[in-house]
């Protein structure tokens, strides 16, 4: 199912906020060489561009789609079409910093341990991934599909992420070739409009291959269904609104 970066971006600002953090933290004053992996519609290239430079950055994502929207927000920035499980820069690179792409790598501890080999001395590698797996959105996908006329579709199908490995394995992994490693959680309250906003919010994402698997004549019926668990889910605010909790992980590694 092919990505869309107008559903991605009906959430801009929140999604945003997380690579914003991210980057506040990369100690780099200045960047000759950096890269956006898995940049998506730009708005994490932005931010970079507008702290480096429009020059010295170069998106890189597989989709097309999301490529398209990038360009059309950023006219003089580069934008590569790569598949992340095998991409490497053409040249060391100061900069490597990735805004919740590699959670959806199978191994991507090992593509981490490898893109450190492609910084230059002192240069950054910071990563952000969604570590929400157990949370009521993600868990009631999978409730979902195994309910309903559609959940013949499922059978013997993983579609589930991997849960992420241990800030220890990052740590462990990633030290020997680095002057130091940072790794911690951040847990953002998005106040939603209702539920349905939530599964606005997921379609945009962890939700793209369930609706994929259920078929295209049973998604409005899949998607009631879970918004109906969603709606039960997560409680009203005294407002009305629903709190969506989720939680991420930070990892910023500086090259020796």
């Amino acid at each position: 199912m092919a990505w869309s970066a107008q559903q991605y971006l009906k959430f801009e600002d929140e999604r945003t906020r997380p690579a914003r953090d991210l980057l506040a933290q990369v100690p780099l004053e200045r960047v000759m060489k950096g890269f956006d992996l898995g940049c998506g519609p730009g708005n994490s290239t932005e931010l970079l561009t507008e702290r480096y430079g429009v020059n010295v950055i170069t998106g890189v994502d597989s989709d097309e789609n999301m490529l398209e929207e990038a360009a059309l927000r950023l006219p003089t920035t580069e934008f590569v079409q790569a598949d992340l499980s095998s991409w490497l820069p053409d040249a060391p690179a100061d900069l490597l910093y990735a805004n919740a792409v590699f959670q959806w790598l199978p191994n991507h501890i090992d593509l981490l341990d490898r893109l450190m080999d492609h910084l230059t001395p002192g240069g950054v590698l910071a990563i952000q991934m969604p570590d929400n797996l157990n949370e009521p959105g993600h868990l009631l996908m999978e409730e979902t599909s195994r309910s309903g006329p559609w959940r013949q579709n499922f059978e013997g199908r993983q579609l589930r992420r991997k849960p992420l490995p241990s800030p220890a394995d990052y740590i462990d992994r990633l030290s020997p070739k680095a002057l130091r490693v940072d790794v911690w959680h951040s847990i953002y309250n998005h106040p939603m409009a209702d539920a349905g906003a939530i599964v606005e919010w997921v379609k945009g994402t962890g939700l793209r291959p369930y609706l994929a698997v259920a078929g295209a004549e049973h998604q409005e019926a899949f998607l009631e269904d879970y918004r109906q668990r969603i709606d039960a889910a997560y409680p009203r605010l005294a407002d009305g609104r629903r709190l969506l909790r989720f939680p991420r992980l930070f990892i910023v590694a500086v090259r020796g």
